[in-house]
């Protein structure tokens, strides 16, 4: 087979001019480096930047427009009672206060080793009770023996308290005190227990698998995922890991509990991830706890719900 000769290439006689020559001719070559750059930075917005924020504010969303949420918005909340003098806080005679003056309570229920379930802040009893001892390892037998902060008042069977705001109109926050990894049993519990008394409330946590469990297993439950500046030094944070607080904090854990409500720390309620659930998801804010009367007009001027202690009375 015989090779075909390659043509010869005439000289053109023309130069073929590049677009870096002509930048380099009126001394503008940086002009490549600034599109190379403005490439990568649209780029970088485009699949790292934009698929980030969208994944983040998909992270704060919330359930907002519930029917169920009228009713709690008529009545300001008594921060574990009405607690003053011989009336300690969470105790039977704190929230008959309480009543009398026409407030709503927030209170805090344990889940005890018998499966009965009690109202006191700790889980360990030495502040309230002098005990050195964990709630959780108690019995409803073993409640009337203590005494809260040296009073007559014991320790109340939450089943005691409901029985006083059963029929009536004022609800009940209910804070869900999570206790090792019991999330499922106490919740469980309480809702049973709640479903058998006719009385206004809705239940919140700071542990997000609390209000999780609700969504899943009870989504008529009005639900709402406690929250405060979690990582800010001094704050009680219990044994959570720091990235869980952290999370918290910064409300991404609605992920999976997509809240009715957010019941932060009105003095760390700056936080910009409380404002986005605000004006984006038009979730309602509670605030705690309000100690002067004149934080708490103030809150209620933004239509947020108050839980207030030290006044009222």
């Amino acid at each position: 087979m015989f090779k075909k000769k390659k043509r010869p290439v005439k000289a053109s006689g023309k130069h073929k001019i590049t677009r870096r020559q002509v930048l380099a001719a009126f001394d503008l070559e940086w002009v490549d480096t600034a599109l190379k750059l403005v490439k990568y930075v649209l780029l970088f917005f485009l699949f790292v930047a934009v698929p980030l924020a969208a994944l983040f504010l998909y992270a704060l969303q919330c359930r907002s427009g519930q029917k169920g949420l009228e009713p709690l918005k008529k009545f300001r909340y008594a921060h574990r009672g009405l607690h003053h003098d011989n009336k300690p806080e969470n105790s039977l005679a704190a929230f008959q206060e309480a009543l009398d003056h026409g407030y709503g309570v927030e209170l805090d229920v344990h889940l005890l080793k018998d499966g009965s379930l009690a109202v006191v802040h700790d889980s360990h009893l030495g502040r309230m009770c002098g005990a050195d001892i964990l709630i959780e390892d108690l019995t409803a037998e073993d409640l009337p023996k203590l005494k809260l902060d040296y009073t007559d008042e014991s320790v109340p069977l939450f089943e005691d308290v409901l029985k006083l705001f059963d029929g009536r109109p004022e609800p009940i926050i209910v804070e869900l005190k999570v206790a090792g990894n019991n999330y499922k049993e106490l919740t469980k519990a309480s809702m049973d227990l709640l479903d058998r008394y006719n009385v206004q409330f809705c239940v919140e946590s700071f542990d997000p698998r609390v209000v999780s469990w609700l969504r899943s297993n009870r989504p008529d439950v009005i639900r709402g995922q406690l929250s405060e500046d979690l990582t800010k030094p001094g704050v009680n944070a219990g044994s959570a890991k720091k990235a869980q607080l952290w999370l918290v904090k910064h409300l991404l854990c609605n992920l999976i509990g997509c809240p009715d409500f957010i019941a932060y720390n009105y003095q760390h309620r700056s936080i910009p991830e409380l404002q986005i659930c605000r004006k984006l998801y038009h979730v309602q804010e509670v605030n705690w706890t309000i100690r002067t009367p004149e934080d708490l007009e103030k809150m209620e001027k933004l239509g947020n719900i108050v839980i207030f202690e030290n006044f009222g009375w």
